[in-house]
């Protein structure tokens, strides 16, 4: 096959080998064909000078919440935009009816056929959704969303007992727009396993990336304590929600799923946004209870970058908190122990003018959840990842390849002849200051606003095609990856 495209002279950075190697990378079709030193440039129909840049996969973004608080059609294109200029090339994004997203509740059969018409034509980078059984009908409705849709990773809010979003919520119905003989709670929760084990046993020929994710925190818990530290008046901003929604809440939580996953024997189970050492212990602890359930481990890198001193205060509330010092310390332990299997953005652009209450900006209690943030995800990492000693290639594993693999995107993670030409290409020797103002996020504002990196993406490849190099470039040309995506590939390792 013919060359379309050969990047020279860049050193490529792959996930399941031990060092970085300066070669060429051929690609045709889309598609990496050769990856050697000193390949021919007559060759090729087009050559790149790679500069000895950092080669990386494109980032697999795997917990991204594009449209929640925006209109869909309008997140999808600028949240995309930001989501290129971090390197980031795959976005998969949780997504479920009631209150936020599409405001509407029904089958998903009508459901998620607008989201998917919706998201077509919007997305500057490739793009998947998790989805959430929200009401019993959708549970019924696992199987078809695999076989029909490609979906095949699933979610369960577990403190959505007694809190909405970002608040207390008395009637789940309301918010989560299920009927009134409905219930969200852990029957609930015991059921979805149930169908996803369901699922698992009927498609075995992809079973092993059918899972389900959890949000572990405790309703009960959760409820009390923001109570308690409401009515005590003594803190404000981030300790405040760190203290309302505290880290045993999460233990808990995974101990609760974690037996549950046992029971339904529901075995691939995705921990979320772990934020602090008790839920990290709590993590490692089930797995050593239950070794047959296979669990993975995420954290985000505004877990990893911020603690409860950062002076961006309520704009970075965020679902589980910011926790102090100590605990960001024990993550970054644990991920560069290989305890911890893959770094997101949580990217949930919520704009100023709705993040905060105008009437008290300071009640970190009246502000949203969430915060944008893919497009600092593989540059901090890798900032503060090699100034504590954390190897090239283990970024890439944890940014690229451990999620790619978990979700069914065979295709993507790896730089490899017959894998997506997804790159990142980056120079880590370039400092430079996030400022809000410079990204294509609608957002207006980051958390990691002021913070210094040292290393910068350059340039982002999707398939082939040039899509940002220091601004984004072309068209939206993201595909929405129906998974597994492809049906197969030779995995080259």
């Amino acid at each position: 096959m013919a060359t379309d495209l050969l990047i020279k002279d860049v050193r490529v950075v792959r996930p399941l080998e031990r060092s970085v190697e300066t070669a060429d990378i051929a690609i045709s079709a889309g598609k990496f064909s050769r990856i050697a030193p000193g390949i021919d440039p007559a060759s090729a129909n087009r050559v790149i000078d790679g500069r000895q840049r950092l080669a990386f996969p494109g980032v697999v973004d795997a917990h991204m919440h594009t449209g929640i608080y925006s209109p869909l059609a309008e997140d999808a294109v600028s949240e995309s935009r930001a989501a290129a200029m971090g390197g980031v090339t795959s976005s998969l994004n949780y997504m479920r009816t009631g209150m936020y997203y599409l405001n509407k509740s029904g089958p998903y059969r009508e459901f998620f056929p607008e989201v998917l018409s919706t998201s077509s034509g919007r997305f500057h980078v490739d793009y998947a959704y998790h989805l959430a059984p929200m009401m019993a009908a959708h549970i019924d409705e696992i199987e078809d969303l695999i076989e029909t849709h490609g979906v095949t990773s699933f979610k369960i809010f577990m403190f959505y007992g007694s809190h909405g979003l970002h608040g207390k919520s008395d009637d789940q119905s309301d918010f989560l727009m299920i009927g009134k003989d409905e219930r969200y709670d852990l029957a609930h929760f015991e059921f979805i396993m149930r169908g996803i084990r369901r699922a698992m046993d009927r498609f075995p020929d992809r079973a092993e990336q059918i899972s389900l994710s959890m949000h572990c925190e405790t309703a009960e818990i959760m409820r009390a304590y923001t109570r308690l530290v409401e009515s005590e008046g003594r803190l404000s901003g981030l300790p405040a929600y760190h203290a309302s929604r505290p880290p045993h809440s999460e233990g808990l939580a995974i101990f609760i799923a974690s037996y549950l996953a046992h029971e339904t024997d529901c075995v691939n189970i995705n921990l979320l946004h772990l934020s602090s050492r008790k839920a990290v212990e709590a993590a490692l602890l089930m797995a050593d209870a239950f070794p047959h359930v296979n669990f993975r481990r995420e954290v985000t890198i505004g877990h990893l970058m911020l603690d409860t001193d950062s002076a961006c205060g309520a704009l970075a509330k965020v679902n589980p908190p910011i926790r102090p010092r100590a605990d960001v310390e024990y993550l970054w332990e644990k991920l560069l122990n290989n305890q911890l299997d893959w770094v997101v953005s949580d990217h949930a652009c919520c704009r100023h003018e709705f993040k905060l209450d105008n009437a008290s900006p300071g009640n970190v209690f009246l502000a949203k959840s969430g915060f944008g943030g893919t497009e600092y995800l593989l540059a901090a990492l890798i900032s503060e990842g090699t100034k504590r000693g954390m190897g090239l290639n283990h970024i890439a594993r944890v940014s690229s390849y451990n999620p790619a693999t978990r979700y069914g995107l065979n295709g993507k993670g790896d730089i490899a002849p017959g894998y997506d030409a997804d790159l990142a290409l980056v120079d880590p020797a370039e400092s430079w200051t996030v400022r809000a103002e410079e990204s294509d996020s609608t957002q207006g504002y980051t958390p990691f606003e002021g913070m210094e990196l040292s290393a910068r993406i350059k340039q982002t490849w999707l398939r082939g095609r040039l899509i940002y190099d220091g601004n984004v470039v072309g068209v939206p040309a993201g595909q929405y990856l129906h998974r597994p995506y492809p049906e197969s590939i030779e995995q080259d390792g």
